[in-house]
């Protein structure tokens, strides 16, 4: 484990720590200026911070408790998520709970009572909270890390008790707003907290995985040359075969693995047919595309 950890180290990379100070003050210009000062709450630790944050003595805020409840979360997945990945997390939650201190108790900023910049409307801080939330979490899951340590308990033990990861999370994050509109005795709050949530859901799948995904096409067809040929001329990229056969018919086919971007879909279907009338399509999206960019 010793020289896994240092070998871990040696991947530190510079971008990465500059990317995730970057998310770490996103995410505590979200919490501190659109949903603290109106009771709204983020989701997984970072909520449960929030919360805790509003029923215990001043001294125990935000940043406290975003390093007691996550950090030992990080350390006790080490061995699951690796040195590395754990190193970049806890810097990063490191990072939120500085700049979330720094911005409540330091620079001369009224967090308190209402947001410096949406006042006291609670769709619009639920909204660009959540949205900017998103913002950081992703730049986190983007650049090696993490934000919030219940993701790693979800990968820990979501299949122990026979869940996915993101229904052990959802559990948490309802349980989480069922407790804080007990707590508060409200909930309208809790409710505008779930708009905020699911804001910042979609954001993270915008930042991590791209805005415009690409597609992947599997074309069946029995003129499997002519279609590569045209294929990788027309859309200058690789095109990937392999050899198959009619389940019915038993004859045999070649199946042609390609992506492109949604602009180009259009164009593959009008060559694919021009070339195999009876050619089979299929479009899918895929979550991203990793190439060193070769025509083999």
């Amino acid at each position: 484990m010793k020289e896994k950890i240092i070998n871990d180290l040696k991947k530190i990379k510079p971008l990465n720590i500059f990317m995730l100070i970057v998310a770490g003050a996103i995410n505590a210009f979200a919490a501190t200026f659109f949903l603290m000062p109106v009771s709204l709450y983020d989701s997984g630790i970072s909520g449960t911070s929030m919360l805790l944050s509003q029923v215990t003595p001043e001294y125990l805020g935000l940043s406290v408790f975003l390093l007691v409840l996550n950090v030992p979360l990080f350390i006790y997945g080490l061995k699951k998520q690796g040195p590395l990945f754990t190193l970049y997390s806890i810097f990063t939650v490191g990072i939120y709970s500085l700049c979330a201190f720094l911005i409540t108790d330091v620079l001369p900023v009224d967090v308190g009572s209402q947001s410096p910049i949406a006042g006291k409307d609670l769709l619009l801080c639920a909204i660009f909270g959540g949205i900017i939330s998103g913002v950081g979490s992703g730049l986190a899951i983007r650049f090696g890390g993490a934000m919030d340590g219940i993701e790693v308990m979800a990968v820990i033990f979501a299949k122990k008790i026979g869940v996915s990861v993101g229904t052990f999370v959802m559990i948490y994050n309802v349980l989480l707003y069922v407790v804080c509109g007990i707590v508060t005795m409200s909930w309208s709050l809790p409710l505008y907290s779930v708009i905020a949530y699911a804001c910042a859901l979609k954001t993270v799948d915008f930042i991590v995985e791209g805005v415009d995904r690409s597609k992947c096409a599997m074309i069946v067809t029995v003129q499997p040359d002519k279609i590569c040929k045209i294929l990788s001329e027309t859309f200058e990229t690789g095109v990937t075969r392999t050899e198959a056969m009619g389940g019915y018919s038993k004859k045999k086919k070649t199946i042609v693995y390609f992506v492109i971007n949604r602009f180009q879909v259009v164009k593959l279907k009008e060559l694919v047919h021009e070339i195999d009338p009876t050619a089979y399509i299929t479009i899918s999206e895929v979550a991203d595309v990793f190439s060193a960019n070769s025509r083999e």
